[in-house]
């Protein structure tokens, strides 16, 4: 199949496609040409792709795991750098999680921007007692 049926049935740009050749993860034949015919099982690579992508993996990390999907069989180590990947993924999740904390903070005291709920609005005590120039 061409690069247009291949985008249409997997749900994907052909801009995607491409990409996914220059990096390693898909192939494809080409015509005398030079136009990419693809394999029907391509379509099942492409899913399969658009799927470690959305575990958050890169394509370096898709190169890896795709000759061990093809063998049925995980090295050790490949099993190690994912587990270390989904602790990254956990860290960055902490950490948005008391961002948005802090945000909801923010929010509050911008919709009360006040001495009560906002401590830089609060006068110091030295300042109250000095007047103004």
């Amino acid at each position: 199949m061409r690069i247009g049926e291949l985008a249409a049935k997997s749900n994907v740009s052909t801009r995607a496609l491409r990409y996914y050749e220059e990096q390693g993860i898909l192939s494809s034949e080409r015509t005398a040409s030079g136009q990419r015919t693809y394999a029907d099982s391509a379509v099942d690579r492409v899913r399969l792709i658009q799927q470690f992508y959305a575990a958050g993996l890169s394509s370096r990390m898709i190169a890896t795991i795709l000759p061990c999907v093809d063998a049925g069989h995980a090295e050790p180590d490949l099993i190690e750098s994912l587990r270390a990947e989904r602790a990254r993924i956990a860290a960055s999740i902490t950490e948005l999680e008391e961002a948005a904390r802090n945000l909801d903070h923010v929010i509050d005291l911008a919709i009360h921007p006040d001495p009560e709920h906002c401590p830089a609005l609060r006068l110091h005590p030295a300042a109250e007692a000095t007047p103004p120039l």
